[in-house]
Parts: structure tokens; C-alpha cells; sequence
């Protein structure tokens, strides 16, 4: 990435000699003023604006080179397409071993998209979620477990006994809060530290008190 500091006698004058350098336009760019300009009566220049100009970095480029890398460490083979949507940067794997990078209960893709998120969000200011994703897991893991959290809702609501699942990230943990949400009789909270948090899917009578 191309960085570069630039002094003028004006903050204009230091980003465009900066941008003159670099050879970028301001869409390619991110700038900061570390220090404004100081004068005198509005005529005399007691002190110089000081900007730096930082090309901006390509988050689906950042992300593809760094999965490719990944990949070839693991000894599989994968295409990856790409689609930045705002801030959300969504990402979908297709090959034959699919498989292996989904992982057990998708821990292996998990991993893969929190390392990818650290890659493509050092050193930005805005940050931009990553969602990586192969044949369509994401979506196949999400109605799975609202299956699951009506079976076990029911469970707790039939033996008047509290379900406690397996520990689970928070974007799952989210969909079982989420299925829940609203039921007139059923509860959930998370319990526990991260990797091993849980949900608690209980009875709203049972812990009024």
C-alpha cells in the first residue's frame, strides 16, 4: 500500500502535491490531516498543514490473495468469487473438497473467515464484515438450527427443564436467540466464555424471580 506525508502551505496544495507524487486520484485514496495550517491575520504562515495520503486498499483483493494463500498451504484447490456490498464483503468458495473447509460443524470455515476479517480490516478505519461461505452452508446451518431450536424450545417446555446446547460462536448463538425471540413461554440467554459460550433455552416462569 502507498503511503505517503505531505507539508503546504495549505491542506488543498499538500494532498494534491501528495497525489501528484503517488499518482492516484482522491477516489483511490484515504487522507488524513495531522496537522492543520497556522497563520497570521490570515496572510502570514506561521506553520504548515501536514497531510498524509494513504492509497486505499482493495478488500476483495486483500481477501482472495490471502485465501489463495491459504489454500495452497492446505493443499486444496477452490474459486473464489467475490462481491463487496457497502460494508459487507461476501465471499463464496467452490471446488471439489468442499468438505474439508467447512470443517466439523463449520469450525474450519469459521476459522477461515475470522482470519480473513483480521487480513482485509488491518488498517482500515471503516471496518467491513467478511462472510465466507461454500455451497451454500451458511444458509443450510441457519434453518438447521432454528429446526433445533423449536425441537429443543419444545423439549424444555414439555419436561419444564432447562436445555443447555453445545458451545457455539456468536453468529449461531444469534440464530437461536433469534428463533426464539417473542415466545410467549420460552427464554434464552448465553452462558459461559468464548469458544465454550452456550445458550440456555429455559422457561420465562421458572427464573421470574
Amino acid at each position: 500500500m502507498k503511503s505517503l506525508e505531505k507539508s503546504a502551505r495549505t491542506v488543498e496544495a499538500a494532498v494534491n502535491n501528495a497525489l501528484d507524487e503517488l499518482m492516484l486520484t482522491r477516489d483511490e485514496v484515504e487522507i488524513n490531516v495531522l496537522e492543520e495550517p497556522k497563520n497570521i491575520l490570515g496572510l502570514i504562515n506561521t506553520k504548515q498543514a501536514v497531510v498524509r495520503v494513504s492509497q486505499k486498499i482493495d478488500a476483495e483483493e486483500v481477501a482472495i490473495n490471502f485465501l489463495q494463500e491459504v489454500l495452497i498451504y492446505m493443499g486444496e484447490k477452490a474459486d473464489i468469487d467475490s462481491r463487496l456490498e457497502e460494508n459487507n464483503l461476501h465471499l463464496n468458495l467452490s471446488g471439489p473438497n468442499m468438505a474439508i473447509l467447512i470443517g466439523k460443524r463449520g469450525t474450519t470455515l469459521d476459522s477461515l473467515q475470522y482470519l480473513t476479517s483480521i487480513v482485509v480490516n488491518k488498517g482500515r478505519k471503516e471496518y467491513i464484515r467478511v462472510i465466507l461461505d461454500t455451497e451454500n452452508y451458511r444458509n443450510k446451518r441457519e434453518k438447521t438450527l432454528k429446526k433445533l431450536a423449536e425441537k429443543l424450545a419444545y423439549k424444555a417446555r414439555k419436561y419444564k427443564k432447562d436445555v443447555v446446547l453445545e458451545p457455539m460462536n456468536p453468529y449461531e448463538r444469534r440464530i437461536i436467540h433469534s428463533a426464539l425471540q417473542g415466545n410467549e413461554d420460552i427464554s434464552t440467554r448465553s452462558e459461559g466464555e468464548d469458544p465454550y459460550r452456550k445458550v440456555r433455552i429455559y422457561l420465562k416462569k421458572k427464573h421470574s424471580n
